[in-house]
């Protein structure tokens, strides 16, 4: 006797390969294939990039931690200044950072070379920090007795980037939520701005202060420095809210906000805990992928516009 297949066999098995959820695998799938062979040129010149957000809880130092991680995979050397007396950047790169660990806040106040502090990440040679302690803490007002003291992280970096024997192609600085001396200080030695914004309510509040404290450091103390990169994070496709958001952001601010965006991730929110990036925790998950998406945006877009620049000159 014939055994015959049920009607629909064939219908039923298209519907479960173009569920949603398939749908996002194979994508996610397609996008890691296209990241193995990525191919990105590194700048010529060090970038320092300052990530700052007044506005707590955006993704500030995740996106600073998996960005840089993100970039030394690309095969750049990373230098993380960790600006925030927290120290969670410092505990994401799983470097010591304890009470007697010399640190940043050692460069600002004892004028300790930045040589002497910083450390490699476990989780790459290119992936280097500046610790922070729990004594930046009371940085901010010692800083206001000292010699230049807007600028004092500028120097040190300079002195830093001038003696290094191997080439450092990316300076992040992640900054404390709020706009004090250390903030001063990150704006002051910086020359773009990474502003992680969420795909949440409110999600803008706060950002046209951020821009005035930008602009008044252009007008007073570094006029290069400029915002060139906003991303886009705790993206979640399913709600209408997040659309709403990222539209929002994207007639704003066209020119710097990055297509790519980080979704809500477990992975994401888990990696810290086990002092890594994400990229180091679970470098195939839909987080991990994503930051590193950004970071080949984020070295492309500039070497266009690098490019573009120097066509301008020549015509």
């Amino acid at each position: 006797m014939e055994h015959s297949e049920p009607a629909g066999a064939p219908a039923s098995v298209s519907t479960v390969d173009d569920t949603p959820l398939a749908r996002e695998l194979a994508d996610l799938s397609a996008r890691r294939r296209a990241l193995s062979d990525v191919r990105v040129d590194l700048p010529e010149r060090t970038r320092i990039m300052t990530v700052s957000n007044q506005k707590g809880g955006v993704g500030k130092t995740t996106s600073a931690v998996n960005i840089a991680a993100a970039l030394a995979s690309l095969g750049a050397r990373v230098l993380v200044v960790d600006l925030d007396p927290q120290g969670n950047a410092s505990t994401a790169l799983g470097v010591e950072h304890g009470a007697d660990t010399p640190s940043v806040y050692d460069v600002l106040i004892d004028d300790f070379p930045l040589s002497d502090i910083v450390q490699a990440s476990p989780e790459s040679p290119l992936l280097l920090c500046a610790p922070s302690t729990i004594h930046l803490a009371g940085a901010e007002i010692e800083l206001v007795s000292q010699v230049a003291r807007e600028h004092r992280l500028r120097t040190a970096l300079e002195t830093y980037l001038e003696s290094s024997a191997d080439p450092v192609h990316f300076v992040i600085v992640d900054c404390p939520p709020s706009l004090g001396l250390l903030t001063i200080n990150a704006f002051a030695a910086a020359d773009e701005v990474f502003i992680p914004i969420q795909c949440e309510y409110y999600a803008l509040e706060g950002l046209s202060q951020l821009m005035g404290s930008i602009g008044m450091i252009q007008r007073h103390l570094n006029p290069p420095l400029h915002v060139s990169t906003i991303l886009l994070t705790m993206y979640d496709g399913r709600t209408r809210l997040s659309q709403q958001v990222a539209d929002e952001v994207r007639s704003h601010f066209a020119e710097q906000v990055l297509n790519t965006v980080i979704p809500r991730s477990v992975r994401v929110s888990e990696a810290p805990s086990f002092g890594q990036t994400v990229i180091a925790y679970d470098g195939q998950s839909a987080g991990a992928v994503a930051y590193r998406e950004a970071a080949v945006e984020i070295t492309r877009r500039h070497a266009e516009s690098s490019a573009d620049a120097q066509q301008k000159g020549r015509s």
